[in-house]
């Protein structure tokens, strides 16, 4: 079987009748070959890749990013591995934030100015030692915030992750941070870590944290113990908090962002189908089929899917026009800069999203039985496949990248080749396909 995966393109793996059978087999060909190796350091976090070479070490990929961080913890979650991995990392990032309380104390207590990302709590560190980065970054972002109280509520609603006065004090720091900076209101990085504008997909991420929050707060202890933290937090406090962000959440969606300012507003981000999946933010049909058409119509291109329009990080023949060293280096207050690099259409693909909406429409399919469902599942997951690297390429084979981009006429994978968050977003996605087939066949 093996062999015949190998002698094949791996977008065809899926081609004729699909079985579960089918789907496993190709997730165990794929195990086999390393494509879902996920490296730890010794703090249970995940540096965003696994590349080598000089160039990859002065990328600054071997640093570890919370909302990377968070989205491989929740992948092994969904593809059913157990929550060892994903306790471990959230504690890891706690106890991060525990060492560096007081970026968010001198913001609250206005001693720091939050306008400052540098002042900001980091969501990109040292993850051997959890120790913060000297250089300058935009850690304005509220999204990977966002995502780290999803997930630990999550683990706690789970009974994972043990309910410690250590984590009371974190998550209520966290909130009265978010108060402070009026979050519903924020101007943040984001996602892709660049101009700084009010989006819905950091929003997104918060209320998605803040829904968790407030569920387990249906809990007398949970709730005791968030009220009893030094800056401590009710119920009352929570709902308030939670539904500004909801309210401005929804005057923006279906767009990412709607200020006019150059640079800023935005109608279509690949970053929105996060919060159909995992988040569950959307909860509007209709808002959901607009995302996904919106990225199926404007951003979806033949190798992956583009972050946004305009978008120059890795845009064509990028490894000519910028060292290694500057291809990473933060552009959030001078992205003009990098965008005069941009040939029209030629924005980097990215392999993140497809796996994304097929768990998407697999999630429809489970809900509704119909076969386009599962069709438009099976059609994402197959380009998801198409999308890995190939026999005799400058990567080993079958490997995540980051995205493909265009060099010299080619389209090629980009430097971050292995990108975890790939990684785990294929792998849930196959487990999905497998969950959905089997689901066909029992009825």
């Amino acid at each position: 079987m093996d062999a015949d995966f190998s002698l094949r393109r791996s977008e065809e793996w899926l081609s004729g009748p699909v079985t579960a059978e089918l789907v496993a087999g190709v997730r165990g060909f794929l195990t086999r070959q390393g494509t879902f190796e996920f490296a730890r350091l010794s703090t249970g976090l995940f540096s965003a890749a696994a590349g080598e070479g000089a160039d990859f070490e002065l990328s600054g990929y071997r640093s570890v990013w919370v909302r990377d961080n968070v989205q491989v913890a929740w992948a092994h979650l969904a593809a059913g591995l157990g929550s060892s991995i994903p306790v471990k990392c959230v504690r890891a990032i706690a106890a991060f934030y525990q060492r560096y309380r007081q970026r968010f104390v001198e913001i609250i207590e206005g001693r720091a100015d939050f306008r400052e990302p540098m002042n900001r709590p980091h969501i990109r560190f040292n993850g051997a030692d959890l120790s913060e980065l000297p250089e300058k970054w935009a850690h304005a972002q509220n999204d990977a915030l966002g995502y780290f109280l999803w997930l630990a509520c999550r683990l706690m609603s789970m009974g994972a992750l043990d309910q410690e006065r250590s984590s009371w004090d974190i998550l209520s720091l966290l909130l009265r941070f978010w108060e402070k900076i009026e979050v519903w209101q924020d101007e943040d990085s984001g996602h892709w870590e660049e101009v700084r504008k009010i989006s819905a997909s950091s929003l997104g991420c918060v209320v998605a944290g803040l829904r968790e929050l407030r569920g387990l707060m249906e809990q007398r202890e949970v709730a005791a113990g968030l009220s009893r933290a030094e800056y401590g937090v009710d119920v009352g406090f929570v709902d308030s908090l939670l539904e500004r962000c909801e309210v401005s959440l929804h005057e923006i969606l279906p767009s990412e962002c709607l200020q006019r300012e150059a640079g800023k507003g935005r109608r279509y981000d690949a970053a929105l189908l996060f919060l159909i999946y995992p988040l569950d933010v959307v909860r509007n049909r209709g808002v959901e089929d607009v995302i996904l058409a919106d990225v199926d119509r404007e951003l979806r291109g033949e190798h992956g899917i583009r972050r946004y329009l305009g978008d120059s990080y890795w845009c064509a023949d990028y490894r000519e026009l910028l060292s290694a060293e500057q291809r990473t280096s933060d552009f959030s207050d001078s992205l003009g800069q990098r965008d005069r690099l941009l040939r029209p259409g030629y924005e980097a693909q990215w392999c993140i999203f497809d796996p994304i909406i097929s768990c998407v429409w697999g999630q429809r399919y489970l809900a509704s039985g119909l076969e386009s469902d599962l069709s438009a599942q099976l059609q994402s997951l197959q380009r998801s496949l198409g999308q890995l690297t190939r026999p005799g390429g400058r990567f080993p084979a079958w490997r995540c990248p980051e995205s493909w981009f265009c060099e010299r006429g080619e389209w090629v994978p980009n430097d971050i080749t292995p990108l975890l968050w790939t990684q785990g977003n294929l792998l849930q996605a196959l487990v999905r396909m497998e969950a959905s087939l089997l689901h066909r066949a029992a009825d």
